[in-house]
């Protein structure tokens, strides 16, 4: 009669685990990397989210009726998520229903490596959302911005004259965020550290 010993139940056990545990982080890295793409295809089927596709064309904008009676006060925020600097070139402008506008936005990479990043806009109040018409933004697409490199992007747009007599005031906001962060935070640490300083 064999008998086992308490220490290769335990072996067996932890063997069991492992595996377990391994077959998860998997899993769960293999879900992070399908989220993106699962999330566009739900966007794109249902028409929600359409922040960084274009809202009009240029020629649409210029058959525009411009409305002189009204003056719209847009402002600009701008919000960075990891190591870029991002700002606004003007904190706002005053603008006619209509009349097609361009402003810039500054954003700088002061990392030693390069950085691709996209921009999510947002606005203020709400309803000004549909009424606020992007003709050309640096949303529309990823933005890669080598070491130290400064970039000045634009933004084209037109308020419709649509827009409720009572809206006054556009808040246009920007969040810029890294879309793939480095692997490991520690490791550039201690390269850094390793590194002499001229």
């Amino acid at each position: 009669m064999s008998m086992h010993s308490p220490d290769e139940g335990n072996r067996s056990f932890n063997r069991s685990m492992l595996f377990k545990l391994v077959v998860v982080a998997f899993l769960m890295f293999g879900f992070g990397f399908a989220l993106v793409p699962m999330y566009r295809a739900i966007c794109q089927v249902t028409g929600i989210n359409n922040l960084v596709q274009r809202d009009t064309s240029a020629a649409e904008a210029k058959n525009t009726q411009v409305d002189m009676t009204r003056t719209i006060s847009i402002e600009f925020d701008a919000n960075a998520r990891g190591p870029l600097g991002f700002k606004p070139e003007q904190n706002s402008i005053d603008v006619h229903p209509g009349e097609v506008t361009t402003v810039m936005y500054q954003v700088t990479n002061p990392q030693g490596r390069t950085v691709d990043a996209q921009a999510i806009p947002s606005y203020a109040p709400r309803e000004a959302t549909e009424y606020f018409k992007k003709i050309e933004c640096f949303c529309f697409t990823q933005q890669k911005l080598n070491a130290h490199e400064t970039k000045l992007l634009p933004v084209v747009f037109v308020v419709d004259p649509k827009l409720p007599k009572d809206v006054k005031t556009i808040t246009l906001s920007y969040t810029f965020f890294e879309l793939i962060t480095p692997a490991s935070p520690a490791k550039d640490n201690a390269a850094g550290q390793g590194s002499n300083p001229a």
